[in-house]
């Protein structure tokens, strides 16, 4: 089993559609290593030849637009794009093809970069094709104009300040029904703020950064464009994909100066995180998830056969039997709260400490609120914990209490990964006049899958960033959560003797 959605492959296909760079700094160079930076399969259609190096255009050369066509039709009729990075377009012909590919195709995320002035200041666009860009605009799920371009698509004065950055934001975004992420490095200040602004009413998402010294920013619009595209395609939100990329971006900037690449405007440095790790043999996220799921085989085997399980998908459960369950989760939610608030504490990135803060929330608020539909007639606080759901809390609290990010998301993982597995089926089997067939439909939840997804991502990254030690001990959490989301399934029934004689001791000494 693989740590993606089935919707989202392990490595998004991201076409570019950009200028060249034979310094390898900027257009569809900058963009493949950004992709892949990220996880994705890069592919590239050129769209212009260009004579450039980190100081300057010395000539741009741009093939037939039949060309162009030929080449986004033979990727195209061959592969399926999850994402499309548009950068430089050059003339109106181009601009005129792309925009018939892309009303035919009509790939999932598209991102435009609007590349009109080069970093060195040399034009990119000829004047006769802006006019031809901002038409391509309303078929962009995300435009990403830096202060003077998002000034030029508007045909008004560039911004000095960060208001007028916004105000020039929401009003590109309304006039093209398009999302924006203004880009404000243009601007002075020690703080780079960013900002996502949706063509609706929506409040702008705000983003800051510490801005980095360096001359070397050749191609940074260019590679936080397909990062981001990469992305989205990835995460399935834009918040997450622009803070992830902006900090990734960060990265590589403070990274860029050590390439010594050229003499003018150097390239940022796009496989910083890799590099400064050594190159090292440890083993990636995407293998770690895979481990612990693989080990868990027999494990998760066991819930599915327990009789609990069964009878719970079947709608025959004793509902006094359903009941106990209800509350005992209630009870086990109270403290799993605390648990991700710590996680969302102890977080690296800001998106990451962001959701496991909305878990937390969604504990005590969502969920709680669930269960007291089914407990409204009972006492429900004022029940005792069972052994086994003590354990299992005693468990996470304890990880918490431990400090180590890599650990405590490993111990929290199977109540995200485990539920939704064993919920999916459940679901399934749901139909109409179910006695539980309210709670079944919680399993099928999309958000909570997409939650899961994340929460896969965020644990095996963080267990593939640590030492050797932390990735075993990671690992052991992760199986004793799942051994104890096991007994959890098991308790209801544990209960009474006839269920001891059937699941046997294992289960029946930690059973109430």
């Amino acid at each position: 089993m693989t740590f993606s959605s089935p919707d989202i492959p392990d490595a998004p296909r991201v076409l570019s559609i950009a200028g060249t760079d034979p310094t390898g700094g900027a257009g569809i160079q900058a963009d493949l290593k950004a992709i892949a930076a990220h996880g994705g399969y890069g592919m590239a259609v050129v769209t212009a030849l260009v004579a450039q190096n980190t100081q300057g255009v010395r000539g741009v050369h741009a093939p037939p637009a039949q060309f162009l066509a030929a080449q986004l039709e033979a990727v195209s009729d061959d592969v399926d794009i999850d994402a499309v990075k548009i950068g430089m377009l050059f003339d109106s012909d181009l601009i005129s093809v792309v925009r018939g590919w892309l009303e035919r195709t009509q790939p999932p995320v598209v991102v435009i970069d609007p590349v009109m002035v080069a970093t060195s200041g040399d034009r990119l666009l000829t004047a006769d094709a802006e006019e031809a860009l901002r038409a391509l605009l309303p078929l962009a799920d995300m435009v990403t104009p830096n202060v003077p371009e998002l000034a030029a698509l508007l045909e008004q004065p560039v911004a000095q300040d960060w208001a007028t950055v916004l105000r020039q934001a929401e009003t590109l975004a309304q006039r093209y029904d398009v999302t924006v992420l203004a880009k404000g490095g243009h601007l002075a200040g020690d703080v780079v703020r960013d900002a996502i602004v949706a063509p609706c009413s929506l409040a702008p998402v705000i983003l800051e950064s510490p801005r980095v010294e360096t001359t070397s920013t050749h191609g940074t619009g260019c590679s936080l464009s397909s990062a981001v595209a990469t992305l989205r395609a990835r995460t399935g939100r834009w918040d997450n994909a622009v803070a992830q990329a902006k900090e990734w971006l960060t990265r590589s900037l403070e990274a860029a100066s050590a390439l010594h690449v050229g003499q003018g405007h150097g390239p940022i440095s796009h496989f910083a995180d890799l590099w400064q790790s050594g190159l090292s043999t440890a083993p990636e996220a995407g293998a770690i998830a895979d481990a612990w799921w693989d080990g868990t085989a027999e494990v998760r085997g066991q819930i599915d056969s327990l009789e609990f399980v069964q009878q719970l998908g079947d709608g025959d459960l004793n509902h006094d039997d359903f009941l106990w369950y209800v509350k005992q989760d209630a009870l086990y939610l109270r403290d799993y709260s605390r648990v991700l608030a710590a996680a969302s504490s102890l977080a690296p990135t800001a998106q990451e400490q962001a959701f496991w803060a909305r878990g937390a929330h969604t504990c005590v608020t969502i969920e709680i609120a669930l269960h007291r539909t089914y407990l409204r007639d009972s006492d429900t606080f004022d029940a005792e914990p069972s052994p086994v759901t003590t354990a299992y809390t005693d468990h996470l609290l304890a990880a918490a209490a431990r400090g180590d990010y890599a650990v405590l998301t490993a111990a929290v993982l199977p109540c995200y990964w485990v539920y939704h597995d064993v919920g999916t089926r459940l679901s399934a089997r749901n139909y109409d006049g179910h006695p539980y067939g309210a709670w079944l439909e919680t399993y099928a939840d999309e958000q909570f899958a997409e939650a899961t997804r994340e929460a896969i991502g965020y644990a095996s990254a963080a267990a593939a960033r640590a030492d050797a030690e932390t990735r075993r001990a990671a690992t052991r959490a992760f199986e004793l959560s799942t051994r104890h989301e096991r007994d959890f399934f098991a308790a209801p029934l544990v209960r009474s003797d006839l269920a001891r004689m059937v699941l046997g001791d294992e289960f029946a000494i930690l059973a109430v």
